[in-house]
């Protein structure tokens, strides 16, 4: 008999934590992390969830809000919650979870447009089904699928000037970080012209480590320092890594190293080993 599916969404908006959070989720453990700027007093305008779909089945996401203040925080928390509503929505109309997806995105965006105060927001989802994972995303939250032995096998492409300008091997990973244009985002959710891009589909080994990200994680360790924090040890440890070091480079600038005060929240995924299928 085929598994009759239930939604379980937990969302995270305007979290200020002090250590990540981990939860069990669909044959695998998934940790998150949310905390607002420390230099700055307000909203913190990241937004994450995790959604359950029973026991071979997930959606994760992570948004950033543009715009300042609450309308950042809201325009997160708006998408992401948009996104939720059309998952349970599609799977009362039997839609395959890609459809609901995309129409959630395409909601999200009209959702934002409407709120009238100029307000948006990035996104990066993550579809997990039977250990497969796809992405989706609009702007320069980023998705990162890494192995154990610290080989990527995913990494999205920043929809950035500068993020298109390292994917063509006109400037390299470190030129990017203190590139003057490194903050502006060519795609948004809430813009007219939102362009949602939809990534190839990955099996997922058992010590595989999946990672999504607002720019917070990402613009303060550079890449191959985010695979040598989460690709070994346990989640706890390497949420706990990635936090604290993140915030030891924004309150404390070392030399030449990357200092970017924001909002930081990330979503680690890993398999269970155990939980594998047939091998």
């Amino acid at each position: 008999m085929a598994e009759r599916l239930e939604l379980l969404a937990r969302t995270f908006f305007n979290h200020d934590m002090e250590r990540g959070e981990i939860h069990p989720l669909s044959g695998g453990l998934a940790s998150v992390y949310s905390a607002r700027c420390a230099k700055k007093d307000g909203f913190n305008e990241d937004a994450a969830a995790l959604i359950s779909l029973g026991t071979a089945s997930a959606v994760l996401l992570v948004a950033d809000g543009l715009g300042g203040g609450p309308a950042g925080q809201q325009a997160s928390s708006l998408a992401v919650q948009t996104v939720i509503d059309s998952i349970a929505r599609g799977m009362k109309e039997d839609l395959m979870l890609r459809t609901a997806i995309l129409n959630g995105l395409e909601a999200a965006n009209q959702a934002v447009q409407e709120m009238g105060v100029g307000a948006a927001t990035t996104i990066a989802i993550v579809e997990l089904q039977d250990g497969i994972v796809r992405p989706y995303h609009v702007g320069d939250s980023m998705i990162l699928i890494v192995g154990q032995r610290g080989k990527i096998k995913l990494q999205t492409i920043s929809h950035s000037p500068v993020g298109f300008a390292v994917e063509a091997g006109l400037m390299d990973e470190r030129e990017a970080m203190f590139d003057s244009d490194r903050h502006v985002v060519s795609n948004v959710v809430g813009c007219p012209q939102m362009k949602i891009e939809l990534g190839p589909s990955v099996k997922l080994a058992p010590r595989d480590s999946v990672v999504l990200a607002s720019d917070g994680l990402f613009d303060n360790l550079y890449v191959e320092e985010v695979i040598d924090r989460v690709r070994k040890g346990p989640l706890e440890s390497a949420t706990r890594r990635l936090a604290h070091d993140s915030h030891r480079r924004m309150n404390t600038p070392e030399g030449n190293q990357p200092s970017k005060p924001d909002d930081l929240t990330f979503v680690l995924f890993r398999p269970q080993p155990h939980c594998r299928n047939g091998s």
